[in-house]
Formats: C-alpha cells, sequence, structure tokens
C-alpha cells in the first residue's frame, strides 16, 4: 500500500491501469520482502491474464523511477536474472541454476552467519552453489570451476575471497540442512 499511495500521489493514473498498478506494487513488495519472490508469470494468472507480461515489467520501471527507487534494502533474490544471462550458454539449466540459487538464498535468510555478507555475496554466492551442485554430476576441471567464479565475481563486482567463502558455507549450510532431513 505504501508504493501505491507514493505513486498515486505523484501520478494521476487512469482507473483502467489501477489493476496494473497494483500488480506492480505487489510484484516489488515481494521482490523486497519474501524469501521466495512472486514471479511475474504468477502474477499474469492472479490478474486472471488481464494484463500484459511486458507491460507489468515496464510499469515496474516507470514506478522504480518515479518512486526514485526509494523503496527499501537489496535483498539477495535481487537481479538474479542478471547474473543468469551472463553466464557461459547452459541455457537448458538456468531455470534450474535459478531454482537453486532461490533456494540457497532462502537457506541463507535463516543462518545469522550471512549476516556479515552483502545481499550481493549472497546471491553471487548462491548462483555460484548452485552451479557447482549442477556440475557435480559432471566432470568439470577445477581450472573450468575457478574461472566460473571468476567470472561471476567479475560481473557482479565482488572480492573473489569473500565470494569463495560465502559459496563455501551455503555448501556447509545446505549439508547439514540435509542431514537433518534424513
Amino acid at each position: 500500500m505504501n508504493y501505491l499511495d507514493h505513486f498515486l500521489v505523484g501520478v494521476l493514473t487512469p482507473k483502467c491501469h489501477l489493476q496494473l498498478l497494483g500488480t506492480v506494487c505487489t510484484f516489488l513488495a515481494s521482490k523486497l520482502k519474501e524469501t521466495i519472490p512472486l514471479t511475474v508469470e504468477k502474477l499474469y494468472i492472479y490478474t486472471d491474464n488481464s494484463i500484459k507480461l511486458q507491460e507489468l515489467l515496464e510499469w515496474e520501471l516507470v514506478m522504480l523511477g518515479k518512486l526514485k527507487r526509494n523503496l527499501a534494502a537489496v535483498t539477495p533474490h535481487d537481479f538474479i536474472e542478471h547474473i543468469l544471462c551472463k553466464l557461459p550458454p547452459q541455457r537448458e539449466k538456468l531455470s534450474l541454476i535459478h531454482k537453486h540459487a532461490q533456494n540457497f538464498i532462502a537457506l541463507c535468510t535463516n543462518n545469522f552467519k550471512f549476516s556479515m555478507y552483502p545481499p550481493s555475496t549472497i546471491r553471487t554466492g548462491s548462483v555460484d552453489a548452485a552451479i557447482c551442485r549442477l556440475w557435480q554430476d559432471e566432470e568439470v576441471s577445477s581450472r573450468t570451476w575457478d574461472a566460473l567464479t571468476k567470472l561471476l565475481a567479475k560481473f557482479t563486482n565482488t572480492d573473489m575471497d569473500c565470494l569463495k567463502a560465502c559459496q563455501e558455507q551455503i555448501e556447509v549450510v545446505l549439508l547439514n540442512s540435509l542431514q537433518q532431513y534424513r
């Protein structure tokens, strides 16, 4: 409601755009507050297909501009897609990498050890850990693995040692979590 109120105070909005505006507010709020944010596709379904996906994304940018991006702290979920689109071509696995990264981020939010890392490092470490998990079954050399980690660190302007430490902690937390349920 806060986003909606602030937007409507500054922008005259036709009645026919209120559902779209409310959906954009829900989308932004879920990105900032939920451990697993709502997807554009899910919101599309919730509106009974009454909005266009592209329109939702365009209005998200409009709202961010009007609110001067003054929403809240950045979360690790923000911009996962931006990292994934820069990865070497493994398009068939991007959805799975994204899903694993979101799960790892959720694990991190429940563990105090990750409070020392900025959200961008948790996000990048989660993507790195997700790829590591998928590559475990394949014969991938440590040289290739290091090259990918360096690439991720470069994309996100993250310190390499900090990224490796975060990724290793994610692996430890994951293993501990899996052992609890056995």
